[in-house]
């Protein structure tokens, strides 16, 4: 199977950051992308971390309606990022919100992201508790292209819920993110390649880069890593696009010569 990851740079512009996601989702697809990833906070990046969003709307709404023709056009899976999803009866909060949608345009998977970004670093102070309200739930999206366990972004800081994914028979880990520069720059790509190491997975990343507005800057570089934790693409400072191609009779053969997976004895 072909997949690939798109980059983005999101703005606090609606309008032009769908435009740029329906753009690369056609240029993926026309390179043979069945399963296309895109990332964290794609229709909207916002300076304030409190009060109402917006772009904030429900899984009716303009965005996954969008998003929905775009998968149905291209007949490909999409892996779309997140949405700022409205909580009914709660104006100053969203649900930080990563869809599922299959070729003919069906919703196959919604997460809600569990893990929320309340930090305090040397180049950015972040309180993502503020604006947006944590999910509970885990989920893996059975699609046409096989089983995707659904994470975001500061999620990958927590390998049990990707054990929990892929005892729930995940193949492909999916890590939308707009991880900050400083904790992009030491541990993206080790925290990644450690999560497809671990669950013999292959992991999708697919992340915002650069700057978004006077208060956002994201490291950027998606990329698709193999169940052995080989980096087979990945994207440099820009907007973008990489494929590569998922060999899962490959991961069969991983999973069966280091049977890691099955060796676990200490469960929680």
């Amino acid at each position: 199977m072909r997949a690939a990851v798109v980059q983005l740079t999101s703005l606090p512009d609606l309008d032009h950051n769908l435009e740029r996601a329906a753009h690369w989702i056609a240029r993926a697809a026309e390179a043979g992308a069945q399963l296309i990833a895109l990332p964290e906070n794609l229709p909207f990046m916002r300076e304030e971390e409190s009060g109402p969003h917006p772009a904030a709307q429900s899984l009716d709404g303009a965005v996954v309606q969008l998003l929905r023709e775009c998968a149905k056009r291209h007949e490909v899976v999409l892996a779309a990022g997140t949405i700022p999803e409205a909580i009914p009866g709660d104006e100053g909060r969203v649900f930080n919100t990563s869809v599922v949608i299959d070729a003919d345009g069906s919703l196959r998977g919604v997460y809600r992201k569990i893990h929320l970004f309340d930090v305090e670093l040397p180049d950015a102070n972040l309180r993502e508790s503020t604006g947006v309200a944590a999910g509970s739930e885990l989920v893996v999206a059975e699609t046409s292209l096989g089983p995707l366990g659904l994470s975001v972004c500061y999620d990958i800081r927590f390998p049990e819920l990707y054990r929990a994914l892929v005892e729930r028979g995940a193949r492909v880990l999916l890590v939308p993110s707009a991880f900050t520069v400083p904790t992009g720059r030491d541990h993206w790509e080790v925290l990644l390649r450690a999560r497809a190491i671990e669950n013999q997975c292959f992991v999708l990343a697919a992340a915002q880069v650069g700057v978004h507005n006077r208060a956002r800057r994201s490291y950027g570089r998606s990329m698709i890593i193999d169940p052995w934790g080989v980096l087979l693409a990945t994207l440099p400072d820009r907007e973008g696009y990489a494929v590569a191609e998922l060999d899962f009779e490959e991961q069969d053969r991983i999973r069966e010569r280091l049977p890691a997976l099955r060796h676990r004895r200490l469960r929680t």
